[in-house]
């Protein structure tokens, strides 16, 4: 079965990219069914995309009109490709081509992941020079910032003191649960000694 996935970030998507425009270049390319979405590329959540590929059979295709539809980068649209491809599941990029078992389809889906490896070599590059700057920065500090010793103390004395439980404690202060199940381990600790 030939199944189309169609997906735009706002209903005012710009032309070429619209839910209309896709169905129709999906249906015109031979898609028996096309499956719709609005979802912002940068979310993870994309509920009708993973109710399809759980779908998705041996034999199947799945045509989307540009890889940005499928996925947020080169790199999770080579590793979603790869996947679709080892369970036998063609996958159609109407802009680029048909990405299967075949020579050309094992080319496309090498130079997929080729972006993939790119792009995730620029992100560390980027993020490497962006350390690096910061570093030279006066007041600096590698890391999350750390949490205010006063809120910690006060959760940690709701846990001992007031009964409390570690998640009523840490979320009234606002803090992790498990912030503050080391915070009060070490209390514990420090009070055992100085008996």
């Amino acid at each position: 079965m030939r199944y189309g996935y169609a997906r735009v970030s706002t209903r005012g998507q710009v032309k070429g990219n619209s839910l209309v425009e896709q169905r129709q270049q999906l249906m015109d390319s031979g898609c028996e069914e096309v499956i719709e979405e609005q979802y912002t590329g940068s979310t993870t959540e994309r509920p009708q995309l993973e109710a399809l590929l759980t779908r998705l059979n041996a034999g199947d295709t799945l045509m989307v009109t540009k890889l940005d539809r499928l996925a947020r980068s080169a790199m999770e649209g080579a590793n979603l490709i790869k996947d679709l491809t080892d369970r036998n599941i063609r996958v159609n990029i109407l802009n680029m081509g048909e990405v299967d078992e075949r020579p050309q389809g094992r080319l496309m889906l090498h130079i997929l992941l080729a972006f993939a490896e790119f792009e995730r070599d620029m992100i560390v590059e980027r993020t490497q020079a962006g350390k690096a700057i910061a570093r030279t920065k006066a007041g600096f500090r590698e890391g999350r910032p750390p949490i205010d010793k006063a809120r910690k103390d006060a959760a940690v004395d709701m846990v001992i003191n007031e009964g409390k439980s570690y998640k009523e404690a840490a979320a009234a202060v606002g803090i992790s649960k498990s912030t503050l199940v080391r915070a009060v381990r070490t209390r514990r600790a420090m009070q055992s000694t100085h008996i």
